[in-house]
């Protein structure tokens, strides 16, 4: 996906089987763990292109949220500092070819970013 795109939703649930059924009998989403990833079921939409994970709900993560893709997490969280924004969760790494990382925006909202490819399936 290019610079910009939304890549990914992740969305915080406390029971992960009890997910999994509502959303799948909701919106016909397909969600299985992939390997290397069995603690984190994925989504995907009947669209192929939508998608994300059901991820483990905790205190600083209450609500769904998006993850935008872009060509350098470095250089973005760089213009998140410059621009009034945090750095929540630093880059870190999925795969040995993605990273990931949390800010929040000046108004609050907290918004994840994705950088490279991942082959295990993980990104949404």
């Amino acid at each position: 996906m290019p610079h910009g795109d939304i890549t990914h939703i992740d969305i915080p649930v406390a029971d992960q089987e009890r997910a999994k059924a509502f959303y799948s009998t909701l919106f016909g989403w397909q969600i299985a763990a992939p390997p290397g990833f069995e603690d984190y079921p994925m989504w995907q939409a009947p669209n192929k292109i939508s998608g994300g994970g059901l991820a483990p709900r905790s205190d600083g993560f209450t609500q769904p949220r998006s993850y935008v893709e872009v060509d350098s997490i470095d250089d973005t969280l760089r213009l998140v500092k410059a621009h009034g924004g945090t750095v929540a969760i630093e880059k870190s790494p999925i795969s040995d070819t993605s990273w990931w990382a949390i800010f929040t925006d000046p108004d609050g909202n907290t918004i994840g970013l994705y950088e490279g490819t991942t082959d295990s399936g993980a990104e949404g």
